[in-house]
């Protein structure tokens, strides 16, 4: 069920009306919020319904057996054995096919044709990696005893509450399960309903408006046809990409974090202005936080993170993302993508300590300092988009090729309202950091039939601007 039809209006009405009327009955309030979860999940395909509520199982079991362990070694037992599960799922629905054809393809190139592995059609769950990964976090946390082990069916909603099911935010138990075991405590009039309504409309109108835009005037056309363009409109190609998957995301989590606002509980933020960062550090630091954060603790960290060598710091970076890339697709492309960012990171890492060891600043300062930076970040991070949009490692390489040898060649879908609409998108970047907090002050001093009013005119908006249709979220297929 995507956010931005009728479809979802009248499911989110329904659920809206009955987690208010309910909320004081505790446990009847958890069974009908994870019954709707279930229906929100089961409208794409009702059959992975049994997946999301074997993962569930996984988890909660996985808790219950690591808190009653009397010993570490059963402790470390247990939790092993649920993320081996966990991830044993993840790997066969997202992965299988992507290992069987790599094996295939090298077992061609030394001659031998013919593969022990069998080349299956497995349908890609939506959200399969957002649900697992929460499930990891919560086992984990419960085995570092940072984390209560939490009643079954808490568990059962913290992994299938339906605003962050399949496209995040990734929320941590320590963030939604207290929410959830004090739920009923929660006063619907104190709903922060100025900031749920900016939260999901303009997570719609970056998602409805802007990313549907740019995505069929200039990417698609580029992307999906990569020989035939010349190199203004691939490089315009590109920043609309990182325009794109910007809105895209973004829009979506502001909607996801708007309507879990709604229902009485806060998830953490996702997006913080990404590409004003001025290191690919500082760039993870503000996009898809929870996921940078998810990695950082339960992979990088564990590896080693900066702790030894410099040598093992950089490893260990260099594996997180390159897992980091993994996990958003099953493809070479996504690996290439999570290098690219590796190795920034690492550059990033030896050019400040090189600094540091000079007595300098580790980055240095001023206005041109900065605006190179920024800037910098910006083309490390588009050329890295390059290989995460390609639809192959050959169409990433034609993209590339073709923007260093094609500028004389003509641009016809280089565009003014294309152009304009990139650039004002990459400045709304830099609006003053409370420019939200003022639109949700002036909004909430409206009177009742002044905010209908506005909430009807941006809808009017969205609709007469947006496509008709929309396009499902990119990151539903991660």
């Amino acid at each position: 069920m995507l956010f931005p039809t009728t479809d979802f209006a009248i499911f989110f009405g329904i659920v809206f009306l009955g987690n208010w009327l309910i909320r004081p009955y505790k446990t009847a309030w958890k069974v009908f919020i994870l019954a709707a979860s279930y229906v929100f999940y089961s409208w794409w395909d009702w059959r992975f319904v049994f997946l999301l509520a074997a993962s569930t199982a996984l988890t909660t079991a996985g808790g219950i057996l690591i808190d009653r362990s009397r010993t570490d070694r059963a402790r470390r037992a247990y939790l092993t054995a649920t993320v081996v599960c966990e991830l044993g799922l993840l790997g066969w629905f997202k992965y299988y096919g992507f290992f069987s054809v790599s094996v295939d393809n090298a077992l061609g190139k030394l001659g031998i044709h013919g593969t022990p592995l069998p080349l299956l059609a497995i349908t890609l769950p939506v959200g399969i990696s957002f649900f697992t990964f929460m499930g990891l976090s919560y086992v984990i946390d419960v085995y570092r005893r940072r984390l209560d082990r939490a009643p079954a069916i808490d568990v059962a909603v913290f992994v299938a509450f339906f605003p962050h099911l399949v496209a995040g935010p990734i929320v941590r138990g320590s963030d939604l399960l207290p929410q959830i075991f004090r739920a009923e405590r929660r006063d619907p009039r104190t709903v922060e309903l100025p900031e749920a309504a900016y939260l999901i409309f303009a997570g719609l109108f970056k998602k409805v408006v802007i990313s549907s835009y740019v995505s069929s005037a200039i990417v698609n056309p580029v992307y999906n046809a990569p020989g035939v363009h010349s190199a203004p409109e691939i490089l315009l190609a590109t920043y609309g990409y990182a325009v794109q998957i910007y809105c895209d995301f973004s829009g979506y989590t502001d909607i996801a974090i708007g309507c879990a606002l709604l229902l009485g509980f806060r998830f953490p933020q996702n997006f913080n202005a990404p590409y004003t960062a001025r290191s690919l550090q500082d760039f993870w630091r503000r996009w898809h936080i929870t996921l940078s954060m998810w990695l950082r603790d339960y992979l990088y960290i564990p590896l080693g993170g900066n702790r030894g060598s410099k040598a093992s710091m950089y490893r260990n970076i260099m594996l997180t993302m390159l897992l980091g890339g993994l996990w958003h697709g099953a493809a070479w492309t996504f690996v290439i993508w999570g290098g690219i960012h590796g190795l920034a990171q690492c550059t990033g890492h030896y050019k400040r300590s090189r600094r540091e060891s000079l007595g300098l600043p580790a980055q240095p300062e001023g206005r041109f300092s900065i605006a190179w930076q920024r800037f910098a970040t910006f083309q490390v991070v588009c050329f890295g988009w390059i290989f995460f949009r390609a639809n192959s490692f050959n169409d990433a390489t034609t993209l590339i090729s073709r923007l260093f040898t094609t500028w004389g060649q003509a641009a016809p879908l280089v565009r003014f309202p294309v152009v304009a609409a990139i650039v004002g998108a990459l400045a709304m970047q830099y609006l003053p950091r409370n420019f939200a907090w003022r639109m949700q002050q002036l909004f909430a001093q409206m009177r009742l039939v002044t905010k209908g009013a506005v909430l009807a005119a941006a809808l009017l908006v969205i609709t007469t601007l947006g496509p008709p249709g929309v396009a499902p979220f990119i990151y539903y297929r991660f």
